[in-house]
């Protein structure tokens, strides 16, 4: 009875000392159904979405990297730790129609069996947590369309031997929801569903996952961002994609530093997921942190508005 009441009584102190700094965030006292805002700092942690969204006639331009294994038998000093090679690159613009409302296109070189991928995707973020705790959740829907414009291979049984337009397409639909419980602290939480319209021999087409991923604040400029998917795959297929391959798969796990320069926020990062795209590194990660399978890799968005007034003459 004592353990159970002392958990009770932690877990009311700590909801009224989260919702005591949440009430910090703005300095208005009073005010009903005010908006929190910055719940991150961009659109994307690691590998996983936030709500962030950019706001009207503003274009978010991103690219994204990440080099070779650090260690293991593909890594070392022989690669120079996984920076002479390239697994994966995504560039990437989002422009916003509205401010809850973005679009966006972009190119990946692909990681996995199934490259050269051209995207579109769109993100709305339709419910926004209120400083009076009124809405407790920030939530927002992401959803994009993968195309694959490689040729396609002679290998049946391959991922990407295509017979026609439609095997090159993959979708993915995300409910990104997400808590701002203080100024230092932020979390989310990613349900995913993946369609492939075309898989390699005997795997599935319908992925299920779910993502959890933080941001910790460490200064005004730097935070600490980490984040982890689990995809709940079919035990037989699984199993027999393993057995033919040879390679095992991981959960995708990420970990980094985020800095916000001013006119940049740049993230440095450490992850087994080859793959940038959710198309590929929720189903396709074979890497793992326990064989020193991790990599290096970083972001950098750059932020354009185009709402500022043209100057006369």
């Amino acid at each position: 009875m004592r353990k159970t009441l002392f958990i009770l009584l932690c877990f009311i102190s700590t909801k009224l000392f989260a919702q005591e700094d949440l009430d910090k965030l703005i300095h208005i006292d009073g005010v009903k159904n005010e908006k929190v805002t910055a719940t991150f700092k961009s659109g994307n942690l690691i590998n996983l979405k936030t709500t962030e969204t950019i706001h009207r006639r503003e274009m978010d331009f991103r690219v994204d990297h990440r080099f070779g294994d650090i260690a293991g038998s593909a890594g070392g000093g022989k690669n120079f730790f996984g920076l002479d090679n390239s697994t994966d690159i995504r560039i990437g613009f989002d422009y916003g129609l509205l401010d809850n409302l973005n679009i966006g296109i972009a190119r990946a070189k692909g990681a996995t069996e199934v490259r050269q991928l051209f995207e579109g995707n769109v993100k709305y973020r339709f419910i926004e947590q209120t400083v009076d705790n009124n809405v407790p959740v920030s939530v927002a829907f992401f959803g994009s369309t993968i195309l694959s414009a490689m040729e396609a291979s002679p290998d049946k049984s391959s991922a990407a031997s295509f017979e026609d337009f439609n095997d090159r397409l993959s979708y993915v639909t995300q409910l990104i929801i997400a808590r701002k419980f203080s100024s230092n602290l932020s979390l989310v939480v990613v349900p995913t569903y993946l369609h492939r319209n075309y898989t390699a021999y005997n795997d599935q087409n319908d992925v299920f996952a779910l993502g959890i991923g933080g941001r910790a604040k460490v200064s005004n400029r730097i935070a600490l961002v980490a984040d982890y998917t689990l995809p709940f795959r079919k035990s037989a297929n699984k199993k027999y994609r393993e057995d033919v391959s040879g390679q095992h798969y991981y959960n995708a796990l990420g970990v980094g530093l985020e800095m916000d320069t001013g006119g940049h926020i740049f993230h440095l990062n450490f992850t087994n997921a080859t793959a940038i795209q959710e198309s590929q590194f929720i189903s396709e990660t074979n890497s793992s942190w326990g064989k020193g399978q991790f990599r290096w890799g970083f972001s950098i968005a750059r932020r354009f508005n185009f709402n500022k007034k043209k100057p006369i003459g």
